[in-house]
This record gives C-alpha cells, sequence and structure tokens, in this order.
C-alpha cells in the first residue's frame, strides 16, 4: 500500500493577529486609570504629622550620608588628581577582578626607565608598575625603550619571558605572564583612562 508523500510546498504561516496585543494594552491602560482613581492627595487621606516628620528626617539623613561621601572622597588616600597613584592602581585591578598582592622586596632599578617600579604579583604573575610625575616624563622615558622588549632599544631584554608592556597618562606597566587572557585584562584595565579627578 503506497502512500502519497505529502508536501509543504506552497504552505506559509498564518497570519499574525495583533489581537491579544490589543488586549494586554487595553488591560495595563484600565488598571493605569484605576490606580489613579484610586488616590488621595496627601490633606484628604488624613496623613499624620509624624510621618511627614520621618519623611523629613530620611530626607535629612540621606542628605547628610551624600555631604560625608563626598568629603570621605575629597579625604580618601588616593589623590583625585586625574594621574595615576599606586592606590588607583590597584583599585582598578580588583575593579577588573585580579587579587593584588603587592611585594614589599627592593624594587630593582630597570634599564631606561627613570623611576624604581613598584612591584605586584597578580595570579602568580610579576607586574611592575612604573608610576611618573606627569606625562611628559613618562614620554620622555618611553621614547628610548623598545616597548616590545620593554627594555632600551638595541639592548637584549632583561625580562625571563616576552613583556606585555603598556602605558596610561603618567604610568608605564611592564607584566610577565604567558597568560594571554590575563595580559589582555590587564591592558583593558590600565589603558582605560587614568583615574578621574
Amino acid at each position: 500500500m503506497d502512500h502519497p508523500i505529502k508536501s509543504n510546498r506552497g504552505a506559509s504561516a498564518p497570519p499574525l493577529s495583533l489581537e491579544p496585543m490589543i488586549k494586554f494594552l487595553g488591560l495595563v491602560a484600565a488598571a493605569s486609570v484605576a490606580s489613579l482613581g484610586c488616590t488621595r492627595s496627601a490633606s484628604d487621606s488624613g496623613v499624620s504629622a509624624s510621618s511627614t516628620a520621618t519623611t523629613a528626617t530620611s530626607v535629612t539623613s540621606s542628605t547628610t550620608i551624600g555631604t560625608v561621601n563626598a568629603q570621605t572622597a575629597r579625604s580618601s588616600p588616593c589623590p583625585r588628581t586625574g594621574l595615576w597613584a599606586l592606590c588607583s592602581v590597584e583599585k582598578r585591578l580588583r575593579d577588573a577582578g585580579f587579587v593584588v598582592r603587592r611585594v614589599r622586596d627592593e624594587a630593582p632599578r630597570r634599564a631606561g626607565f627613570s623611576v624604581t617600579p613598584a612591584l605586584y604579583t597578580l595570579a602568580g604573575k610579576r607586574l611592575e608598575v612604573f608610576i611618573y610625575p606627569n606625562e611628559s616624563a613618562v614620554s620622555h622615558d618611553i621614547r628610548n625603550i623598545d616597548t616590545v622588549s620593554a627594555s632600551p632599544r638595541g639592548a637584549p631584554s632583561p625580562w625571563p619571558m616576552p613583556p606585555t608592556f603598556l602605558r596610561s597618562g603618567n604610568l608605564a606597566a611592564v607584566f610577565l605572564t604567558d597568560n594571554a587572557t590575563q595580559a589582555e585584562r590587564l591592558t583593558l584595565a590600565l589603558t582605560a583612562g587614568a583615574p578621574q579627578r
């Protein structure tokens, strides 16, 4: 017994209807009108003086908290100068999800860099951060540095592996990792712009 093969050729999807959407919008409109009709003004509702006082106290408290937070931000140990400081580097790295550990060992002077770096470990990898007093000072040093090897032009690389070199504002950094994802995360975190004023 042969069964004829059915074909969908020429078939099309049924036309869409706007009816459910129109009903939904009508219900939303009706609910909005009903809720507006049920509200009363404060003078009609018999609001007591104590609840008004509570509201006023809440507004005053939140204003005070905002003022305290602004004062705390101004007196924060991390200066808001628009330039990098070690505290702003550490905050940016923590915000990017890194576990930041400062290495308190004596940092070595690096050829080509006129400032001594701060040493960190991020996920067991070494990061050296060079903070300069301004952008022109870092530009002066970088002019003579091969940014691929993070060493003076023509000099052999002092690093045990190929470094990731980056610069942002008054900061230069050298990150030693073989993990491209970590290098990219660090680069994105620190080159997103210097801290705000």
